[in-house]
């Protein structure tokens, strides 16, 4: 082990004497956000980045493990959306002294729950809107905007956010996702780094295969 630490999903601060980068899941307080060992942001508060999570809307923010979030990322949940089957989408009954009681559910634009796959990387600045789904492997790109789904081991970028390529062809996504690396015990994923970190895509390939055969 590194510095003869064993890697801990529990410990809040991975680097010694840094604050801006922290493990999420321990400090995590909502009941509605849901965060998977070992995934980290470069920031030292991961709840000021989700926005408009009220309980009453009944939406979940879902992470898994091992993603990568860079600063300045913001997860838009549901209750940033305003009726919109209206003539107007100003929302009275939010707001003191109107008489407006909160419209139905079924007549705001309720996408459901986020979700974050693992081993997802969030480039800085991006947002991802409600009823998001991000499948492991992903990549999204500095500044974007996610408002629709994204495909596992695909890099999207833009506003709004637009698929840019694959990261490998499909038959190493398939074993990629056969494997779940992520999945496995500390012992066995740090046992696999050298092939984690490989550039030489057909040896990973071949590697992967002997090992789920």
């Amino acid at each position: 082990m590194k510095n003869e630490k064993h890697p801990d999903p529990n410990v809040i601060h991975p680097i010694a004497g840094y604050d801006k980068e922290i493990y999420v899941k321990p400090t995590i307080k909502d009941l509605n956000i849901i965060v998977g060992d070992f995934t980290y942001i470069a920031d030292s508060d991961f709840e000021s980045h989700v926005t408009h999570l009220y309980e009453w809307n009944g939406d979940k923010l879902v992470i898994g493990k091992f993603c990568q979030i860079a600063a300045g990322v913001e997860f838009v949940m549901n209750g940033a959306n305003h009726q919109m089957n209206a003539v107007s989408t100003f929302p009275f009954y939010t707001l003191e002294g109107w008489d407006m009681e909160p419209p139905k559910a079924s007549d705001l634009p309720l996408k459901g729950d986020t979700v974050i796959g693992n081993d997802v990387w969030i480039g800085q600045n991006a947002v991802i809107l409600p009823g998001v789904h991000i499948d492991d492997g992903a990549i999204i790109g500095a500044n974007s905007v996610v408002g629709s789904d994204v495909d596992p081991y695909t890099i999207v970028v833009g506003n709004p956010a637009k698929p840019l390529r694959k990261r490998f062809d499909d038959e190493l996504i398939d074993l990629l996702l056969t494997f779940k690396w992520w999945d496995k015990s500390i012992d066995e994923i740090n046992e696999l780094i050298p092939l984690l970190t490989c550039s030489e895509t057909d040896k990973v390939k071949e590697e992967i295969k002997k090992r789920i055969e």
